[in-house]
C-alpha cells in the first residue's frame, strides 16, 4: 500500500477532492439514487450527525465499535476517556488495564492491544497524537494514510473522515448497509464489506456532499436495522419491495 506523507499537503493541494471510485453502470446509479430517495423519505434526511468527536477520538471509537452494539462501545469509549482524559496517557497504560476498562465490548482482548498499537503508529508517523491534518488531504489520500496503519480497513477509515469533526465526503459501509445493498442488487452476493465501499461509492454522484453521503449510509443502515433484518426481513412493509430482487423472490414464495 502506498504510504502518504506524514504531514499535511502543500497549500496548492489543500482542497477536498471526492473519492475517485471505479465506474458503475447507469442502471445501478439510477437504482442507487432511487433507493436513496425512498429511504430518505422514510428516515427523514438530512440526518443529524451522532458524533462530534475529533478524528483521533473517532478512530478509537470506531475500533471499539467493531461487531459491538453502539451502547456498549459508547460506554467503553466514555470509560477510556474517564480513566485517561488525554490519549497520550494511554501510552503508559498496560494492555491489561485497557482491556479491563473496555471489557463490555466484543473481543476486548484484541481491541486493547490494537488501540495501543494504533496510537503508537500515529505518534511515530506524525510526532503527535492528532489526525486533524487529514482535513488538508483528499478523501482518497486521507483514507490511504489511515489504512496504511495495521488494523485499519475501509470501514474504519471512512468512518473517521465522515463521522468526525472533519466531515469529509467518505462513504462508510457497515453490515446492515451491506446487507440492504446486497438484497436490493446494488452489489453481488459475493462482494464482501471491504470491497463494497468502492463499488457503492461509484454508484453515487461524484459531487455529493459529506452530508449526502452520510445520509446514504445512515438510511441504508437504519433500514437494515428496522426492516431488512438478517433473519426474516419485513418485506411486507418495505418501501423498496418493488425494486428488490430478494423481496420479490420472497413475495412469490408466499
Amino acid at each position: 500500500m502506498t504510504l502518504f506523507p506524514d504531514t499535511a499537503l502543500p497549500a496548492a493541494a489543500r482542497h477536498r477532492r471526492r473519492e475517485a471510485p471505479a465506474a458503475a453502470s447507469e442502471a445501478l446509479k439510477d437504482k442507487a439514487l432511487e433507493i436513496h430517495r425512498r429511504l430518505c423519505g422514510v428516515y427523514e434526511c438530512p440526518i443529524p450527525y451522532f458524533h462530534s468527536l475529533d478524528p483521533l477520538s473517532e478512530l478509537i471509537s470506531s475500533l471499539l465499535s467493531h461487531r459491538t452494539r453502539n451502547a456498549d462501545s459508547g460506554r467503553a469509549f466514555k470509560a477510556l476517556r474517564a480513566r485517561w482524559p488525554d490519549w497520550t496517557e494511554i501510552e503508559a497504560a498496560s494492555v491489561e488495564e485497557i482491556e479491563a476498562t473496555i471489557h463490555g465490548v466484543t473481543w476486548p482482548e484484541l481491541k486493547a492491544p490494537r488501540i495501543k498499537a494504533v496510537l503508537a503508529a500515529v505518534q511515530e508517523r506524525v510526532g503527535a497524537l492528532t489526525l486533524d491534518f487529514l482535513g488538508d488531504m483528499s478523501v482518497n489520500e486521507a483514507r490511504g494514510w489511515l489504512e496504511a496503519i495495521p488494523g485499519i480497513g475501509p470501514k474504519t477509515s471512512a468512518a473517521v473522515l465522515s463521522f468526525s469533526t472533519l466531515r469529509m465526503p467518505a462513504l462508510p459501509v457497515d453490515s446492515h448497509h451491506h446487507r440492504v445493498a446486497q438484497r436490493t442488487g446494488l452489489i453481488g452476493a459475493k462482494v464482501d464489506v471491504g470491497p463494497s465501499h468502492a463499488v457503492l461509492r461509484a454508484q453515487l454522484p461524484d459531487d455529493w456532499s459529506a452530508q449526502k453521503l452520510y445520509d446514504n449510509h445512515e438510511v441504508l443502515m437504519l433500514h437494515g436495522q428496522r426492516v431488512c433484518f438478517h433473519r426474516s426481513p419485513a418485506c411486507g412493509r418495505c418501501v423498496l419491495l418493488d425494486i428488490c430482487p430478494t423481496g420479490q423472490v420472497r413475495k412469490a414464495a408466499g
